[in-house]
């Protein structure tokens, strides 16, 4: 059986951010972390604000619970007031060992995914994602790379074989995967742009930060042109995140 990949879904839950239309198809075969999360003004002290929104928030993150377990995906539900969303999220990271997050964006069906290969750095985790999420769905894949000038035609072909090689041990039917690789171009622009017409994006982070990705630009410039959703295939944690008090999270 192919392993449930490890997904963060974070939800403003306070501010009417829900779960949107196909995400519960997508992540179906799925380990969903659910983080529903809300940032409170510095003078606030986090216990303050659970006593007075809790209720409400948790009553929210049991309908979207609901939803995906009938979807067929397991969930693991946190809420979290904080003052700093980025931190509260890296950390949830860290703590699950998330393989990906998602930046939620709605879409009809689930039947072309590209993803991009952007370098060596956590290719396994990589294919653990499309494997986890998408074998025997019949879902098209394409690998998509942008060579750097040191690359050679046969360093391509090696990274994307490797990609494709790990893809079928994680149960993929390499059948449905597809080639592209382009060079002389900017990668964040030309993966918004071939992006428009797949359902969805599985890219690496940028850095050792999802929440650059997802609060940062090159978030913003995909999904300026991109309206589905992008999971976010994360690198190796180098080490726990420090705790903060800036969280209350029981």
């Amino acid at each position: 059986m192919t392993e449930r990949p490890s997904v963060l879904v974070p939800i403003r839950v306070l501010e009417d951010e829900s779960l949107p239309e196909g995400t519960t198809e997508l992540l179906a075969k799925a380990h969903v972390v659910l983080l529903g999360y809300h940032v409170i003004p510095e003078q606030t002290a986090p216990g303050q604000a659970r006593m007075q929104f809790e209720d409400q928030a948790l009553s929210r993150l049991d309908a979207y619970e609901e939803l995906l377990v009938d979807a067929g995906a397991t969930v693991d539900q946190r809420l979290v007031f904080t003052h700093d969303a980025q931190q509260t999220i890296d950390r949830q990271i860290a703590e699950y060992d998330c393989l990906a997050a998602l930046v939620p964006r709605a879409l009809a069906a689930v039947e072309d995914v590209l993803v991009a290969v952007r370098g060596t750095v956590g290719l396994d985790r990589l294919a653990r994602v499309v494997g986890g999420l998408f074998a025997d769905r019949g879902i098209d894949v394409t690998l998509y790379h942008v060579t750097s000038e040191d690359e050679s035609d046969a360093d391509v072909e090696v990274l994307l074989d490797g990609v494709i090689d790990r893809m079928d041990e994680n149960g993929f039917d390499t059948d449905h995967v597809d080639t592209r690789t382009d060079r002389d171009v900017k990668p964040v622009d030309a993966i918004a742009d071939l992006a428009e017409t797949y359902d969805v994006v599985v890219m690496g982070e940028s850095d050792s930060s999802l929440s650059t990705f997802v609060f940062g630009m090159p978030a913003d410039q995909v999904a300026e042109r991109f309206l589905g959703p992008v999971l976010v295939v994360q690198r190796e944690p180098a080490a726990d995140p420090e705790a903060s008090d800036a969280d209350d999270q029981p």
